[in-house]
């Protein structure tokens, strides 16, 4: 049985710690933790807790995550623009033995060769605003989620292979 502790971090200095990363130039979460975070903010977040116990507490704001997407997303202008990315969860030897994501990951291909995982679908407007997402497993087309992705936008999509639809006007 697994014990589940209190935190002494909120759930908005979570937020707010996990929105900042994606502000900032770090590539990496856990460089971004270790050399910024535990260095530079410790004042502002007195009850910082270890870079491990930090991951363990993500998952709790997910659905708050969630919420404040569809707060910020961007309008649509009539010019958007889909494209996706791969979600590498191990590498390609070690696939047999995976079981983290058994049943959810799949084995899927991209221009840099082939990969086990999932992939980002993102929908972003001329401004760079994001529209819509979708995650799915990594052998699905990059063109199945499109239509579910573009049902509420209008005027013109675009992909990697260029043009791809006139899309409904807006109602």
């Amino acid at each position: 049985m697994k014990r589940s502790r209190r935190t002494t971090l909120s759930e908005s200095e979570i937020i707010t710690i996990i929105i900042h990363f994606h502000q900032s130039n770090y590539r990496t979460f856990k460089a971004y933790y270790t050399e910024y975070v535990q260095v530079h903010l410790r004042s502002e977040f007195p009850t910082l807790v270890s870079y491990n116990r930090f991951v363990e507490l993500m998952p709790r704001v997910g659905l708050p995550l969630f919420a404040y997407f569809h707060y910020c997303k961007g309008d649509c202008s009539g010019i958007s623009f889909v494209d996706s990315t791969p979600l590498k969860v191990c590498r390609n030897k070690r696939i047999p033995s995976y079981r983290v994501f058994d049943g959810l990951a799949e084995r899927g291909k991209t221009s840099m060769g082939w990969f086990f995982g999932f992939k980002l679908h993102l929908v972003v407007n001329d401004r760079g605003e994001l529209l819509s997402f979708a995650l799915t497993p990594g052998n699905v087309d990059d063109r199945k989620p499109a239509p579910e992705m573009a049902k509420d936008l209008f005027g013109k999509l675009f992909g990697d292979r260029g043009y791809i639809s006139v899309l409904l006007q807006k109602i």
